[in-house]
């Protein structure tokens, strides 16, 4: 760019942060503004798997991440009932390797409080309500409800699947109910529970459901993602307080170290899972769309915040290597696009495949990952491999991924 960028950032999550700790990198102004009265996340577990993590190395903060994340040593698949294992792919020692960097289990809160250190003194602005966003041909203006205003060159909607930007840009579509709700709890222990929870990312598939078990803090504590088919979801917010009883009770039967582990839980949360199909554009004139805003992500290939960490570096690069913000959000999109629209349809196909109900299908299903397990490990499970490869900090800006 010519001369010194202006962005606003609308929301301050990890895709929002991610974004203004990206254009820090390349010397680009950001302002980021936060509707609720403090920044924080949801006390859960994220999957920093390598190609967010390459991003995190290149931005300074790979020693703050190891600090606070978990190695773990595979992704295991399990059989809900009988615990026999399914597949194993290896992890600790072959993702640096295979994809350039390693795969860590972290606690999202963790993440966002990294991010957040590099937002500089003064970029970031709580209790700000965006309700309306003009354009002229300089530059787009973003009011909020107190009556304030803010005038940058490029605004940029990072707030979540419920976005108001995305609004505010293309009408209110609202996002559909996928049929499946999802607990979630983070369980604090002394010592860690190895009789329990195996040091890797253990995907228990079962009919209608499946549950995934990971350490994070080094150890210190469990995360539980817990997912059910369901008929309807009445929540009105996209997190209610839960129980461990009602948790238990969805997974009735499953194997006794799931349901030992989901009895030691105390704070559990649960929300829907709601789903849109993918966009042809995320930008209108001079404000564009990132992570969630953009393309929600269904949690089967562990891939939300990674996405959206992807979005901002890749976003932040072009506005630093592009002439005007119209060519760089052009190549924003030809680059973002096909990449994210590929990881959202195959995590919505996941949601179908972990939760098999046939016996039959079942059979099939999990011959075919022993099959694969036995050819190459890297190509059963969840093969995910052109995933973790891609790597946003050297990305040809002239082609797309």
């Amino acid at each position: 760019m010519p001369r010194q960028l202006r962005v606003g950032i609308i929301g301050g999550g990890i895709g929002g942060l991610a974004l203004a700790a990206s254009l820090a990198k390349f010397r680009i102004e950001a302002r980021v503004f936060e509707r609720a009265a403090a920044f924080g996340e949801v006390g859960a577990g994220i999957q920093m798997t390598p190609n967010a993590v390459k991003i995190m190395r290149d931005l300074g903060l790979w020693q703050q991440l190891r600090r606070v994340s978990f190695l773990p040593q595979c992704i295991v698949g399990r059989n809900w009932h009988s615990g026999t294992e399914i597949f194993r792919t290896p992890l600790i020692d072959q993702c640096p390797q295979l994809y350039g960097a390693e795969f860590f289990h972290s606690h999202r809160a963790d993440v966002h409080r990294i991010l957040l250190s590099q937002l500089p003194d003064g970029a970031g602005v709580l209790g700000a309500n965006c309700v309306a966003l003009t354009q002229t041909q300089d530059g787009a203006v973003v009011r909020f409800s107190d009556g304030s205003e803010f005038e940058a060159d490029l605004i940029v909607g990072a707030d979540g699947v419920h976005s108001v930007v995305r609004t505010l840009l293309f009408g209110d579509d609202a996002p559909r109910f996928t049929g499946k709700m999802c607990w979630r709890t983070v369980i604090p222990f002394d010592e860690q529970p190895l009789d329990l929870v195996s040091p890797d990312a253990s995907f228990w598939l079962g009919p209608h459901g499946h549950v995934v078990t990971y350490y994070v803090r080094g150890g210190a504590m469990v995360n539980v993602v817990a997912i059910r088919d369901a008929s309807e979801w009445t929540g009105e917010s996209w997190n209610v307080p839960s129980s461990r009883e009602e948790m238990m009770n969805g997974f009735s039967g499953w194997h006794p170290k799931v349901l030992s582990l989901f009895a030691q839980s105390s704070d559990v949360l649960k929300w829907g899972l709601f789903d849109r199909d993918p966009m042809t554009t995320w930008s209108s004139g001079r404000v564009t769309l990132l992570g969630d805003a953009a393309h929600p992500m269904l949690p089967f290939l562990s891939q939300g915040a990674a996405m959206a960490i992807e979005d901002g570096y890749v976003l932040a690069r072009v506005l630093a290597n592009e002439q005007s913000v119209a060519a760089a959000l052009r190549k924003y999109e030809a680059l973002r696009l096909p990449r994210t629209r590929r990881v959202q349809l195959e995590s919505r196909k996941r949601g179908h495949t972990y939760h098999t109900v046939s016996p039959v299908q079942q059979f099939c299903r999990d011959a075919v990952y022993k099959i694969r397990q036995m050819i190459e490990p890297h190509s059963s499970g969840l093969r995910t491999g052109w995933v973790y490869a891609y790597d946003a900090v050297s990305l040809p800006l002239n082609t797309s991924a």
